[in-house]
């Protein structure tokens, strides 16, 4: 007998590679769709999701059974705003309009949103039912992209998840808790930082990525759901458990370059919802999360 056939956008970024490796070990042949070459032995098929047509015949070839879709501008202070927009909303179009037309659709779509559509949200935890309000243009392409998707509900079956922040070994630098880790793993005396009064719910990526096996296998259709591990950390604590794990404390400076006034200060979510849906929900301590990407990166220094 086959295996089933997932389809996954962004198979070979940060989450995908996870995600891949919870859905092989799950049994699923995944076929990635991407600009580059697939890894690990994957044929992926290769396909931008700005070229209706290529992205059309790339999903007819694959017919897949399931589909997530991690692709996407995840950077909230990507230089291109135009991108942000074309990628987020019009390259998610252009995949539920070829989902569509398939013979056999998949049986499930989960498309990947995220809670930074919530704002700065004046409930703690922020649930599903909180209103968004979205404060810079990530977070609106990510709104946007969730009402466009309510077009396709009578056609796709549709899931869509609301990360809250994430981490673990392989995130770009240009990330918060990547860019700490990485000075302390070189020793350096000081740090640079934008915002330090952030106070965020962080959750490891391994974590996340049984969240997205669980969700194949529970099929939770027309649900909105947060991923969170339902703690919230001030960057104070985060330096301090990193200062711990590497032994020395380092002096934080404010670079006013790197202040964003329209960053979100608060964002802790509740994941009771997740838990009711799929019975599982991220718990990975991220002192735990720390030292495994404080590890991992000198391994790989």
């Amino acid at each position: 007998m086959p295996r089933p056939r997932a389809l996954i956008t962004g198979a070979n970024g940060f989450t995908g590679r996870y995600v891949v490796s919870e859905l092989e070990a799950a049994g699923y042949q995944v076929i990635g769709l991407s600009h580059g070459n697939g890894q690990g032995g994957r044929e992926d098929v290769q396909a931008d999701v700005l070229d209706r047509q290529a992205l059309r015949d790339a999903v007819a070839s694959i017919s897949p059974d399931v589909v997530l879709h991690l692709a996407g501008i995840s950077f909230v202070a990507h230089g291109d705003v135009d991108e942000i927009y074309r990628v987020n909303v019009t390259g998610t179009r252009n995949l539920l309009e070829a989902l569509a037309a398939l013979a056999t659709p998949p049986s499930m779509v989960v498309l990947a949103s995220s809670a930074n559509v919530y704002g700065n949200a004046t409930v703690e935890p922020v649930t599903e039912d909180t209103l968004p309000a979205p404060t810079n243009d990530y977070a609106v392409s990510k709104l946007a992209m969730e009402y466009m998707a309510s077009l396709w509900r009578s056609q796709l079956p549709i899931v869509i998840t609301r990360p809250f922040n994430y981490t673990g070994v392989g995130q770009p630098a240009q990330f918060l808790l990547p860019k700490i880790v990485a000075h302390f793993r070189r020793a350096e005396s000081s740090i640079e930082l934008g915002n330090t009064n952030v106070f965020r719910d962080f959750a490891d990526v391994r974590d996340v990525a049984r969240v997205y096996r669980k969700l194949v296998e529970t099929r939770p259709i027309g649900s909105v759901l947060n991923i969170c591990s339902g703690v919230g950390h001030t960057l104070d604590e985060i330096l301090e458990t990193m200062a711990v794990i590497a032994g020395y404390r380092i002096d934080v400076k404010v670079n006013p370059a790197f202040v964003r006034k329209d960053d979100v200060r608060r964002l802790v979510g509740s994941n009771r919802a997740l838990m009711d849906a799929i019975g599982f929900v991220p718990s990975i301590p991220l002192s735990d999360t720390l030292s495994w990407m404080y590890e991992g990166d000198r391994a790989s220094a």
